[in-house]
């Protein structure tokens, strides 16, 4: 009997830290809680292992998948481990996750693995074992503490090039100023006050719709006979558990009273696209790996965000390249994607949707290496060509498998990719001669006006049809001519590019200022065309016109973005104006 009062008092010390063990909840990320630790990429031991009464209790990580696991050992039967997860820096947690007891004639167990964090629902989480042989043990929780480019309680004398993203806050006199720096670090501090005045930090992972775990981070308070003080600097970002864009305030309390007073949340900005890359990064959805809810739009977004990485160099995105198309690649009923069935390798009765994908991996290959990517731009790339028919209009593609419009859009699509793959493939001669052919088709076809624009594409009886001019057919114009130049060397080619570049420069702008024409007064853009500024841009960067890229960039940096890095449809600022994933890949182009 005294044995078992003394394991109780023992586990009841090990619980009485928290208020309550919560309900614990599926979580998935890579993989779904619960995968079995012989799939593991990696093994790694972040923290010490424990021992209780002589068996061996240890907490297995893999960084590379975000999972952990507990194992005992040395043990007998009956003996058990499990997993302790927290989501509020430890304060509470979802306990005996994955419990296992040692059978019969085994000396150990392990659990199975369970995520670490939960970067889908934005919240970072904490990890522990904990065992029981006839006493109650837990090893430390893993990576209490962020780290990225430096870590938290990193003194702030250590800030590179510190601003204020944010207007201060006042209370009782007091000055509460919230400071982030290149490094996205960020701390706050109190000025003008007395001794017992208090700063903090408060952080979170969800744009500051909550912040467990992150409250009342280097609370610190100004000592006696000084009138300010600050705190330590804190991360906003935690790569490792895939968490981007944290948001920051600074908060306050005068000694006298208990109320105190917060500066409004930002995130900071080592550089406009690695900050414009992290919002943008807020969106996406890894279980599902896309950005929802839009398929061929999740498409161009992550060719700017793999436009990012290989302009800057910055790798941490990669892993969003690899797990989109490997998640992707099946099939998908009607509903899931879109109104259309998805039918593998990224294929749908929208051929134009297609052709966004095969631009999409024809990025990831020039960034990565990676061969698969370029096969699967070269099988998309055939799937367009089943839909160039020379029988109407002498040549181009029908938009979708109804063969009832021949546009800008798709045949802009299959210039480009045909060219590229050429370019990737060597010893091809297929596709550079139907690059060629797409070329001089699409010189000839009438869909650029008189003013050096293309409309939107043909009549029945293929004319011009007159409709509307949109950014990204432009673009893609400008881009389908500039890749089959650099395959033929064709100056022709190349010189056309540069007359549509102009035309757009002066034609498609107010003030100086790339301009939809669903920007203009009180119109709003649908999803689609909230995405067609950023595409132009990106093929316009590909014949330079910096004066003009750099305009661009300072009018959205200073007019058409909110503290938290978010950027909305119209680069120039006014209202109407909406915000979401796809007006920020639209200005990510922008800002490379």
């Amino acid at each position: 009997m005294a044995a078992v009062v003394i394991k109780a008092l023992i586990l009841a010390m090990v619980v009485s830290t928290a208020p309550a063990v919560t309900p614990a909840t599926t979580v998935c990320f890579l993989s779904c809680d619960t995968l079995d630790p012989s799939r593991v990429k990696q093994e790694t031991f972040p923290v010490p292992e424990r021992q209780i009464n002589g068996r061996r209790l240890v907490l297995h990580v893999s960084d590379a998948d975000g999972m952990a696991w507990g194992s005992i050992d040395n043990g007998v039967t009956g003996d058990s481990v499990w997993l302790d997860r927290s989501w509020d820096g430890g304060a509470t947690w979802e306990g005996l996750l994955g419990k296992a007891s040692i059978p019969g004639t085994w000396t150990g167990t392990r659990t199975l693995m369970y995520n670490i964090s939960d970067p889908g629902a934005h919240r970072r989480g904490l990890i522990r074992a904990c065992g029981d042989a006839r006493a109650v043990a837990c090893t430390d929780w893993i990576y209490p503490t962020v780290c990225d480019v430096r870590c938290d309680r990193t003194d702030a004398s250590q800030a590179v090039d510190p601003v204020q993203p944010v207007a201060p806050t006042t209370l009782f006199g007091r000055v509460i100023r919230l400071y982030t720096d290149q490094n996205g670090m960020a701390w706050g501090s109190i000025e003008a006050g007395g001794a017992g005045d208090e700063i903090w930090l408060d952080r979170s992972w969800d744009a500051g719709v909550s912040w467990p775990g992150g409250s009342s981070l280097g609370r610190t308070s100004t000592p006696a006979a000084a009138t300010s003080a600050r705190t330590t600097m804190f991360a906003t970002r935690d790569p490792r558990g895939r968490h981007y864009g944290g948001a920051v305030r600074a908060c306050g309390r005068e000694s006298g009273h208990a109320q105190g007073s917060c500066t409004a949340w930002a995130r900071p900005v080592p550089s406009r696209s690695f900050a414009a890359a992290d919002a943008l990064m807020y969106s996406y959805d890894p279980v599902q790996a896309w950005w929802p809810s839009s398929w061929w739009n999740s498409a161009a977004t992550l060719t700017s965000l793999t436009d990012y990485a290989a302009r800057t160099g910055n790798r941490q995105y990669d892993w969003v390249i690899a797990r989109t198309f490997d998640v992707n690649r099946g099939t998908f009923p009607a509903g899931q994607r879109g109104t259309d069935p998805i039918e593998g390798n990224f294929i749908s009765r929208a051929v134009d949707d297609a052709g966004w994908w095969g631009l999409a991996w024809v990025a990831a290959y020039d960034h990565t290496g990676d061969a698969r990517y370029l096969s699967m731009a070269t099988t998309i790339a055939g799937y367009l060509h089943q839909y160039w028919d020379p029988s109407t209009c002498g040549g181009g593609v029908w938009w979708s498998r109804e063969r009832t419009y021949k546009n800008a859009v798709t045949s802009g699509l299959y210039l480009r990719l045909s060219a590229a793959v050429h370019r990737r493939t060597p010893g091809d001669s297929v596709w550079l001669q139907r690059a060629r052919t797409a070329a001089d088709w699409y010189l000839a076809s009438g869909m650029i006006n008189s003013a050096g624009l293309v409309n939107d594409g043909l009549t029945q009886d293929c004319r011009n049809n007159g409709q509307t001019v949109w950014t990204y057919n432009q673009g893609l114009a400008i881009g389908g001519l500039m890749e089959v130049w650099r395959a033929t060397g064709e100056t022709r080619l190349l010189d056309t590019a540069r007359r549509l570049a102009d035309s757009a420069v002066t034609g498609l702008t107010r003030n100086g200022i790339l301009t939809e024409s669903c920007d203009i007064g009180t119109s709003s853009c649908d999803d689609n065309q909230k995405q067609f500024k950023g595409i132009f841009m990106r093929y316009l960067a590909e014949l330079g016109h910096q004066q003009f890229t750099a305009r661009q960039s300072a009018s959205i940096w200073a007019a058409d973005r909110d503290p938290l890095n978010r950027i909305g449809q119209r680069w120039a600022g006014g209202s109407p104006n909406q915000t979401d994933w796809r007006t920020q890949a639209s200005a990510l182009s922008a800002l490379l």
